[in-house]
């Protein structure tokens, strides 16, 4: 009764009846009504552009071709931000509304209660090729047993810069992708390739990375070690990590019945992840995307850096303070000391860049005399 005397209007004025009148006639309290007020429909704001129903299709669509299992809303919601056709622009809290009403999200493991050495340090550098981690990992294949996969990656972008799998996981086989990932950076794997690079292998204290071979095999090609503090796989985390993603995507959903079969996976599996796995930290790039924007600004800021012989923040304090001229402001002050004289060549003019009430000014003293 009370909503619908609230939608009718005076006739004279056109105006809605005040509530208050209403309510007075109608012998309700306002206290009551404004406590339970008749429910609004819809949602406040601007309408999205695409219906839930449209992003969940997107979204199905998106972890039906992507590469890997289990992937969180964050990673697809960029995924089809980044798409170069069709992209699709969601919020991420939309994205985990819809995919959680979906069954959808990837299942999450709440960590168990452990006593864990806190690490305070940064093991993330900020450049390539200025720290590697290498570690072993074992995985098993059905009619030949437990075998060994060894990797080397980059703190800088997490990039998988060479591996190697072996049926037995000895000093020898953790040493064949480090001298692949040497080879592969500096191209050759003679002695002392590595002095002077500034260039650190982090391992931790197994009895591979321990041994005599291993650290003889270190100082010959010039690489400095970085051993992590024992029982502190933190330090090593990097690698360890990925240790973790190998085993989620490839090592607990595949059962491999032969050694070529273990490698052609875990091969690809390598290509793709270097390509397409996306990192929060690297504001959402994979390990190629992100070590190609860091090469190309390298190249900006070396095109950007002004010539001459002075270092850009010895010519910006010059030219700041006034005793450095501009390449205009130097031509113009050889003008004025009569080295160079105005013509009323349109091009010459324009060469220097000279205002039109100095070229009046210089070409009339220039006529005088």
């Amino acid at each position: 009764m009370i909503s619908i005397l609230i939608n009718e209007r005076y006739p004279l004025t056109g105006k809605p009846y005040p509530k208050r009148l209403i309510f007075k006639v109608v012998g309700y309290s306002s206290s009551t009504w404004y406590e339970n007020p008749t429910p609004k429909t819809g949602k406040r704001g601007r309408k999205p552009k695409h219906s839930d129903e449209e992003v969940l299709q997107e979204i199905k669509k998106e972890i039906k071709k992507s590469k890997f299992n289990s992937e969180g809303y964050i990673k697809v919601k960029n995924r089809m931000a980044k798409r170069k056709i069709n992209a699709l622009v969601a919020g991420k809290a939309r994205v985990n509304r819809i995919m959680r009403e979906n069954s959808l999200l990837s299942p999450y493991r709440r960590p168990g209660k452990t006593n864990k050495r806190e690490h305070d340090g940064t093991i993330i550098t900020d450049a390539p090729n200025v720290m590697w981690a290498t570690d072993g990992k074992k995985f098993w294949i059905e009619g030949s047993g437990w075998h060994w996969f060894f990797g080397v990656i980059d703190h800088f972008n997490d990039e998988i810069i060479s591996w190697h799998i072996a049926k037995k996981g000895n000093r020898f086989a953790a040493m064949q992708p480090v001298r692949a990932a040497v080879r592969k950076t500096f191209g050759t794997i003679d002695k002392n390739v590595c002095t002077g690079m500034k260039l650190q292998l982090r391992s931790d204290h197994g009895s591979q990375y321990d041994s005599a071979d291993f650290m003889n095999e270190m100082k010959y090609l010039g690489l400095e070690m970085s051993k992590a503090f024992v029982r502190s796989p933190q330090c090593n985390g990097i690698i360890e990590r990925f240790h973790r993603t190998l085993e989620e995507q490839v090592l607990q959903v595949e059962t491999f019945t032969s050694f070529e079969e273990a490698y052609n996976s875990i091969d690809q599996f390598i290509k793709d992840y270097n390509t397409d796995w996306i990192f929060h930290r690297l504001n959402y790039c994979s390990p190629v995307e992100y070590r190609e924007k860091y090469a190309e600004s390298l190249r900006k800021e070396k095109d950007n850096i002004p010539s001459g012989n002075k270092d850009p923040e010895v010519q910006l304090v010059l030219i700041s303070s006034g005793s450095m001229p501009r390449r205009n402001e130097r031509a113009e002050q050889e003008i004025i000391k009569g080295e160079t004289t105005i013509s009323n060549n349109p091009l010459e003019i324009l060469r220097y860049n000279i205002s039109p009430s100095d070229q009046l000014v210089r070409y009339k003293s220039n006529k005088k005399d």
